[in-house]
């Protein structure tokens, strides 16, 4: 399973609708939807369930009126119950020829304590659409939010809210581990036994713990994490965390908010802000922001950990009161060429290419290793397969060749080098203008 840090086709995202929460819902947490889609679209493909024909005309509307471009952004319609796509949809994997898959885990409304139904269906109608293969797991029931992961086999989680009897009761640890191991390719299992009962989703760990990397991890200092419920003995399993080669992990902790969440329309929830439970994007990083004191803080040690991304604050004050942030709301879609028709050569590519700038407004130059001679072109493709632009150039001992994006619209597109009967890997280029 890829870690969320490495590069996406795309982000999902189940957009809100008032069918369970009532009139105001919708209203009050758009604005969350349409920050976190602004930011993503300038470099990955944005999919977008919803319910139905009115609903996707409200969201295009909404995305319209503050001024977010469509033309990176994918509807899909199906019914839901609620908005928290990491939990209950697709979790794309590789198996061991590098095919991708879809895993569609159980998913019971967190232990049976929100309406379900239509939102487990989900991942079987996004594989019935893209054309990913679909692997039924119903027997294990898993939320996305429930794991965090290095992309390397090392996998973090409460028993709380994945070994407990409100999820698996016919499962032992073992069991599931092994369910995760075949599935998923963990291999070292890092378990806190966490709280259950605290909230919804019984202490998933994405709200006070994050991989940054496969080598870094994001959490809260000792107090903030005794405030969170974290009790001691879970914060020394965290802390003395090792990867697979039994090498530590390099810690940053960030602040919660330094006050109680306030919504916009004035509902003191009582509790603090997690800055953790944020997501990595291809060129941004959206951080959940309180109109707080510390967020900028906290987004300024998020920045320090992610220096080649933007840090993006997407204001989740009134969504938070529903239960979760901004990595509750997301889940990734790895690049997978294979998937889009563009085979790889099949042997190692003989061109390593750079192309600079990335993201690129109008011209893009493509820096080669060595002294080229020859005819050369650089084609580009949607992420779909299609190709879009085709550059041809007649090279005279040059290591850089120039070309300008010309009419390529925003959006995230694929490209290789091809010289004299070499060719580069499929690389992702960006366009922003």
């Amino acid at each position: 399973m890829p870690g969320e840090h490495l590069p996406h086709e795309g982000t999902w995202l189940q957009w809100p609708h008032n069918d369970l929460y009532g009139p105001f819902y919708q209203d009050d947490v758009t604005s969350t939807f349409v920050g976190m889609a602004s930011a993503l679209q300038t470099g990955e493909r944005v999919h977008i369930i919803a319910k139905d024909q009115t609903h996707q005309n409200q969201i295009e509307t909404a995305l319209t009126n503050a001024s977010v471009p469509l033309n990176n952004i994918t509807f899909y319609q199906y019914p839901t119950d609620d908005v928290w796509i990491r939990d209950n949809g697709p979790i794309f994997v590789f198996d061991t020829n590098n095919v991708l898959h879809i895993l569609d885990w159980g998913f019971n409304g967190w232990g049976n304590d929100a309406p379900f139904n239509l939102c487990d269906q989900i991942p079987g109608l996004v594989s019935n659409d893209i054309q990913v293969p679909w692997i039924d797991l119903q027997a294990m029931v898993l939320e996305g939010g429930a794991i965090e992961h290095d992309g390397q086999g090392t996998m973090m989680a409460t028993r709380s809210s994945v070994t407990h009897s409100s999820r698996n009761p016919n499962l032992t640890e073992q069991e599931i581990e092994t369910y995760l191991s075949d599935y998923m390719g963990f291999t070292n299992f890092i378990w806190l036994d966490g709280v259950y009962g605290t909230e919804i989703t019984d202490m998933h760990i994405d709200g006070f713990v994050k991989f940054a990397n496969d080598s870094t991890i994001v959490t809260m200092n000792s107090s903030d994490l005794t405030y969170w419920q974290v009790s001691l003995a879970d914060q020394s399993v965290l802390n003395n965390a090792t990867d697979i080669n039994n090498d530590p992990f390099i810690f940053v902790t960030v602040p919660l908010t330094q006050n109680n969440v306030i919504t916009t329309y004035g509902n003191n929830l009582g509790y603090k802000g997690s800055y953790c439970n944020y997501y990595i994007g291809n060129d941004v990083v959206l951080v959940p922001i309180y109109n707080d004191p510390n967020d900028t803080l906290a987004m300024g040690i998020i920045q320090g950990v992610h220096p080649n991304r933007t840090v993006v604050g997407v204001d989740v004050r009134n969504i938070y009161e529903y239960g979760g942030m901004v990595h509750c709301l997301t889940q990734q879609q790895p690049l997978d060429p294979a998937l889009v028709g563009l085979n790889e050569p099949s042997s190692i590519p003989s061109l390593d290419v750079e192309l600079q700038p990335n993201p690129v407004s109008n011209v893009a130059t493509i820096q080669l290793p060595q002294k080229y001679a020859g005819d050369a072109q650089i084609i580009v493709y949607q992420t779909n397969g299609t190709e879009v632009a085709r550059h041809t150039f007649t090279l005279h001992s040059e290591n850089t060749v120039s070309f300008e994006i010309g009419s390529i619209a925003d959006g995230v597109y694929l490209y290789r080098i091809e010289i004299e009967g070499e060719q580069s890997a499929l690389q992702q280029m960006i366009v922003r203008k």
